[in-house]
């Protein structure tokens, strides 16, 4: 290579390694302080655009985690509501075996039938009243067959969602709960026109209502039991929510992260280049000064 003066290609060279040394040293150290291998698109482009897609399904699993236990919330709220009600039929029954028997008279009759129908309007009350934020569980609100979500409020039953997508065999399904007031389950004076259970206030009205009574504790354990089978279905899904979010969340790292070994390795190294090119491109400046000695 000639000596000259006009072009000093070693201290370019030098200049263009110091250059390439020095953006790898910014990439390794952004990559270390963010923790994150891709964290522009330059980086990985294919890379990126998985991560994103793989980070809303996370996001979205990890939602349907909340959604589920809100669901779960509400179905206790609706069985515990139901076991009140519960006690209620329960001291109808005795109610009206007390009143089936000849030892009382019709006086006494008609204040036993005052309490049954104070159990059967708390019943109501209770059935009425039983929300959860703002939705009423056990007033028959819920009891549709279908579900109509085009509206601000929905109708029919509920629909649980809890998947990454809008697939009914896997991304949800509908919580249906019936009317549990005292007129659905056929018991008070709320109760059909000629059913049995509206009154105790003779020994016969007594007698007919406990066969009525029976159904209507039944139709109440059918729907306890229905939510018990919801629930337990709803933790199970969450479970299997929470394995998904949690491998899918492994699968996003592996493209994600950082190696911070590997990074730390290439870090060093481009910090030793960068000082050598610093170096030599201080060496490769001072060439040039050998041509004075030439004209000197």
């Amino acid at each position: 290579m000639s000596l000259v003066i006009n072009h000093n290609l070693m201290a370019q060279n030098a200049a263009r390694n110091l250059s390439d040394s020095y953006t790898n040293l910014a990439v390794s150290t952004r990559r270390l302080s963010s923790g994150l291998r891709v964290g522009t698109a330059g980086d990985d482009a294919a890379g990126l655009a998985v991560r994103e897609l793989m980070r809303a399904d996370i996001a979205s699993l990890n939602q349907g985690v909340r959604n589920a236990n809100d669901a779960i919330s509400m179905i206790q709220t609706a069985d515990g509501a139901l076991g009140v009600i519960d006690e209620k039929l329960i001291r109808m029954k005795e109610l009206a075996t007390q009143a089936s028997t000849g030892t009382y008279t019709s006086d006494q009759r008609l204040i036993i039938d005052s309490e049954y129908q104070a159990m059967a309007s708390e019943i109501t009350r209770i059935a009425k009243a039983t929300d959860f934020n703002g939705i009423y569980l056990l007033n028959g609100n819920l009891s549709g067959a279908s579900h109509n979500g085009a509206g601000l409020t929905s109708t029919g039953r509920m629909k649980v969602h809890f998947g990454a997508g809008n697939l009914s065999a896997e991304d949800y399904y509908y919580v249906q709960i019936n009317s549990a007031t005292a007129s659905a389950l056929g018991v008070g004076l709320g109760a059909v026109a000629g059913s049995n259970g509206r009154s105790i206030s003779t020994q016969q009205l007594a007698q007919q209502a406990l066969e009525s009574l029976n159904k209507a504790i039944v139709s109440k354990d059918k729907i306890r039991a229905n939510l018990g089978a919801l629930q337990n279905r709803l933790q199970n899904t969450v479970s299997n929510l929470q394995i998904q979010a949690e491998n899918l969340q492994a699968a996003e790292s592996q493209i994600s992260d950082v190696d911070v070994a590997e990074e730390m390795t290439s870090f060093v190294r481009s910090q030793i280049l960068t000082q050598s090119a610093v170096a030599m491109l201080s060496q490769a400046n001072s060439l040039p000064r050998m041509a004075m000695q030439l004209l000197g």
